[in-house]
Protein backbone atom coordinates (compact mmCIF):
# COMPACT_ATOMS: atom_id res chain seq x y z
CA UNK A 1 0.00 0.00 0.00
CA UNK A 2 2.84 2.40 0.79
CA UNK A 3 4.40 1.90 -2.65
CA UNK A 4 1.06 2.37 -4.38
CA UNK A 5 0.48 5.60 -2.49
CA UNK A 6 3.97 6.84 -3.35
CA UNK A 7 3.42 6.10 -7.04
CA UNK A 8 0.09 7.89 -7.02
CA UNK A 9 1.63 10.85 -5.21
CA UNK A 10 4.35 11.04 -7.87
CA UNK A 11 1.82 10.96 -10.68
CA UNK A 12 -0.37 13.66 -9.13
CA UNK A 13 2.31 16.07 -7.96
CA UNK A 14 5.23 15.72 -10.30
CA UNK A 15 3.85 14.36 -13.55
CA UNK A 16 0.81 16.59 -13.85
CA UNK A 17 2.24 19.70 -12.19
CA UNK A 18 6.01 19.63 -12.50
CA UNK A 19 6.69 17.23 -15.36
CA UNK A 20 3.88 17.71 -17.82
CA UNK A 21 6.41 19.05 -20.38
CA UNK A 22 3.86 21.50 -21.65
CA UNK A 23 4.66 24.92 -23.13
CA UNK A 24 3.76 27.94 -21.06
CA UNK A 25 0.08 28.87 -21.49
CA UNK A 26 -0.34 31.26 -24.41
CA UNK A 27 3.43 31.36 -25.13
CA UNK A 28 4.51 28.14 -26.85
CA UNK A 29 7.42 29.92 -28.50
CA UNK A 30 8.85 33.34 -29.26
CA UNK A 31 11.23 34.85 -31.78
CA UNK A 32 14.16 36.79 -30.38
CA UNK A 33 17.31 37.97 -32.12
CA UNK A 34 16.32 36.10 -35.26
CA UNK A 35 15.99 32.76 -33.48
CA UNK A 36 12.97 30.77 -32.32
CA UNK A 37 12.88 29.78 -28.64
CA UNK A 38 10.41 27.36 -27.07
CA UNK A 39 8.92 27.52 -23.59
CA UNK A 40 8.21 24.97 -20.88
CA UNK A 41 6.06 25.25 -17.77
CA UNK A 42 7.72 23.71 -14.70
CA UNK A 43 5.45 24.02 -11.69
CA UNK A 44 4.53 27.71 -11.43
CA UNK A 45 7.54 28.84 -13.49
CA UNK A 46 7.78 29.52 -17.21
CA UNK A 47 11.25 28.91 -18.71
CA UNK A 48 12.86 29.08 -22.12
CA UNK A 49 13.86 25.55 -23.16
CA UNK A 50 17.00 26.69 -24.96
CA UNK A 51 20.13 28.53 -23.87
CA UNK A 52 20.26 32.06 -25.20
CA UNK A 53 22.16 32.60 -28.43
CA UNK A 54 22.01 36.33 -28.97
CA UNK A 55 24.63 38.89 -29.89
CA UNK A 56 27.80 39.17 -31.95
CA UNK A 57 30.51 36.53 -31.54
CA UNK A 58 33.89 37.80 -30.40
CA UNK A 59 37.15 35.91 -30.06
CA UNK A 60 37.60 34.20 -26.71
CA UNK A 61 40.88 36.03 -26.11
CA UNK A 62 38.95 39.30 -25.74
CA UNK A 63 36.78 40.37 -22.81
CA UNK A 64 33.17 41.36 -23.31
CA UNK A 65 32.67 45.09 -22.73
CA UNK A 66 29.92 47.61 -22.00
CA UNK A 67 29.82 49.01 -25.51
CA UNK A 68 26.10 48.88 -26.35
CA UNK A 69 26.53 45.63 -28.33
CA UNK A 70 25.62 42.23 -26.92
CA UNK A 71 28.74 40.07 -27.27
CA UNK A 72 28.94 36.30 -27.00
CA UNK A 73 31.52 33.55 -27.07
CA UNK A 74 30.97 30.38 -29.06
CA UNK A 75 32.65 27.24 -27.73
CA UNK A 76 36.07 26.84 -29.43
CA UNK A 77 35.29 30.05 -31.36
CA UNK A 78 33.01 28.02 -33.64
CA UNK A 79 29.69 29.73 -34.53
CA UNK A 80 28.08 26.32 -35.05
CA UNK A 81 28.49 25.68 -31.33
CA UNK A 82 26.46 28.79 -30.52
CA UNK A 83 23.71 27.51 -32.79
CA UNK A 84 23.75 24.13 -31.05
CA UNK A 85 24.60 25.04 -27.45
CA UNK A 86 23.83 28.75 -27.09
CA UNK A 87 26.33 31.50 -26.40
CA UNK A 88 28.61 31.87 -23.39
CA UNK A 89 28.52 35.19 -21.52
CA UNK A 90 30.41 36.89 -18.74
CA UNK A 91 28.10 37.76 -15.83
CA UNK A 92 28.10 41.53 -16.36
CA UNK A 93 27.44 41.10 -20.07
CA UNK A 94 24.55 38.75 -19.30
CA UNK A 95 23.05 41.39 -17.00
CA UNK A 96 23.92 44.17 -19.46
CA UNK A 97 25.79 45.98 -16.70
CA UNK A 98 22.67 46.54 -14.61
CA UNK A 99 23.08 47.68 -11.02
CA UNK A 100 19.96 45.68 -10.11
CA UNK A 101 20.17 41.96 -9.45
CA UNK A 102 16.48 41.01 -9.07
CA UNK A 103 14.37 40.32 -12.17
CA UNK A 104 17.09 41.73 -14.41
CA UNK A 105 16.19 41.54 -18.09
CA UNK A 106 19.81 41.73 -19.17
CA UNK A 107 20.20 39.98 -22.52
CA UNK A 108 16.84 38.20 -22.17
CA UNK A 109 13.81 39.11 -24.29
CA UNK A 110 11.36 41.75 -23.07
CA UNK A 111 9.19 40.46 -20.19
CA UNK A 112 11.82 37.80 -19.37
CA UNK A 113 14.77 37.92 -16.98
CA UNK A 114 17.75 36.04 -15.58
CA UNK A 115 16.75 33.88 -12.60
CA UNK A 116 17.75 34.87 -9.07
CA UNK A 117 18.68 32.41 -6.32
CA UNK A 118 15.11 32.10 -5.01
CA UNK A 119 13.85 31.16 -8.47
CA UNK A 120 16.62 28.62 -8.94
CA UNK A 121 15.79 27.11 -5.53
CA UNK A 122 12.17 26.79 -6.63
CA UNK A 123 13.23 25.03 -9.83
CA UNK A 124 15.44 22.62 -7.87
CA UNK A 125 12.57 21.70 -5.56
CA UNK A 126 10.24 21.21 -8.53
CA UNK A 127 12.52 18.46 -9.87
CA UNK A 128 13.05 16.93 -6.43
CA UNK A 129 16.73 17.99 -6.40
CA UNK A 130 17.48 15.62 -9.28
CA UNK A 131 19.60 17.04 -12.11
CA UNK A 132 18.75 14.13 -14.42
CA UNK A 133 15.26 15.59 -14.74
CA UNK A 134 16.75 18.87 -15.97
CA UNK A 135 19.26 17.42 -18.46
CA UNK A 136 18.28 16.81 -22.06
CA UNK A 137 18.14 13.25 -23.37
CA UNK A 138 21.66 12.25 -24.40
CA UNK A 139 23.32 14.52 -21.85
CA UNK A 140 25.26 12.99 -18.97
CA UNK A 141 26.22 9.43 -18.22
CA UNK A 142 26.09 6.80 -15.48
CA UNK A 143 24.31 8.09 -12.38
CA UNK A 144 23.86 11.47 -14.08
CA UNK A 145 22.30 10.49 -17.41
CA UNK A 146 19.59 12.92 -18.47
CA UNK A 147 15.92 11.90 -18.54
CA UNK A 148 14.54 15.42 -19.17
CA UNK A 149 11.33 14.65 -17.28
CA UNK A 150 10.89 18.37 -16.63
CA UNK A 151 11.38 19.47 -20.23
CA UNK A 152 14.09 21.95 -19.16
CA UNK A 153 16.44 20.34 -21.71
CA UNK A 154 19.75 21.43 -20.14
CA UNK A 155 22.85 20.95 -22.27
CA UNK A 156 26.32 20.27 -20.90
CA UNK A 157 27.68 23.26 -22.79
CA UNK A 158 30.93 23.81 -20.89
CA UNK A 159 32.38 27.25 -20.16
CA UNK A 160 35.05 29.81 -21.02
CA UNK A 161 37.73 30.35 -18.38
CA UNK A 162 39.53 33.49 -17.24
CA UNK A 163 42.36 32.98 -19.73
CA UNK A 164 39.99 32.67 -22.70
CA UNK A 165 40.25 28.87 -22.99
CA UNK A 166 37.18 26.66 -23.22
CA UNK A 167 36.50 23.77 -20.87
CA UNK A 168 33.94 21.11 -20.05
CA UNK A 169 31.90 20.45 -23.19
CA UNK A 170 29.72 17.38 -22.45
CA UNK A 171 31.13 17.39 -18.92
CA UNK A 172 29.14 20.11 -17.19
CA UNK A 173 27.14 23.28 -17.52
CA UNK A 174 26.98 26.47 -15.51
CA UNK A 175 23.95 28.74 -15.89
CA UNK A 176 24.24 32.28 -14.59
CA UNK A 177 22.07 33.54 -11.73
CA UNK A 178 21.54 37.28 -11.30
CA UNK A 179 22.31 37.26 -7.56
CA UNK A 180 25.67 38.58 -6.35
CA UNK A 181 27.70 36.29 -4.07
CA UNK A 182 30.46 38.72 -3.10
CA UNK A 183 32.55 41.54 -4.56
CA UNK A 184 33.88 39.42 -7.43
CA UNK A 185 31.56 36.39 -7.66
CA UNK A 186 27.98 35.71 -8.69
CA UNK A 187 25.82 32.63 -8.14
CA UNK A 188 25.19 29.97 -10.77
CA UNK A 189 23.37 26.69 -11.32
CA UNK A 190 25.83 23.84 -11.89
CA UNK A 191 25.06 20.42 -13.39
CA UNK A 192 27.68 17.69 -13.83
CA UNK A 193 27.66 14.82 -16.32
CA UNK A 194 28.11 11.96 -13.83
CA UNK A 195 25.82 12.80 -10.92
CA UNK A 196 22.16 13.45 -10.28
CA UNK A 197 23.00 16.24 -7.84
CA UNK A 198 22.21 19.91 -8.48
CA UNK A 199 24.56 22.56 -7.19
CA UNK A 200 24.10 26.25 -6.50
CA UNK A 201 27.67 27.48 -6.58
CA UNK A 202 29.35 30.83 -7.10
CA UNK A 203 31.99 31.75 -9.65
CA UNK A 204 34.09 34.68 -10.81
CA UNK A 205 31.98 37.10 -12.80
CA UNK A 206 34.58 37.05 -15.60
CA UNK A 207 33.94 33.38 -16.34
CA UNK A 208 31.59 32.82 -19.28
CA UNK A 209 28.56 30.59 -18.82
CA UNK A 210 25.22 29.79 -20.43
CA UNK A 211 22.13 31.95 -19.88
CA UNK A 212 18.55 30.78 -19.41
CA UNK A 213 15.61 33.14 -19.09
CA UNK A 214 12.51 32.90 -16.90
CA UNK A 215 9.23 34.74 -17.51
CA UNK A 216 8.50 37.85 -15.44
Amino acid sequence: MKNMFSSAFCIIIFCTIGFAQKPCPGIPSLKYGGKIYHTVQIGSQCWLKENLDVGVMIDSAKSQTNNGVIEKYCYRNNPANCTKLGGLYQWNEALQYSSDTIKVQGICPKDWHLPDTSEISKLILAVNKNSKKLKAIGQGDGAGVGTNNSGFSALLAGSRGLNGAFFGLNGYTYIWVSTVANSSDAFDLYLNHGTGNIYQSNSKEDYSFSVRCIKD
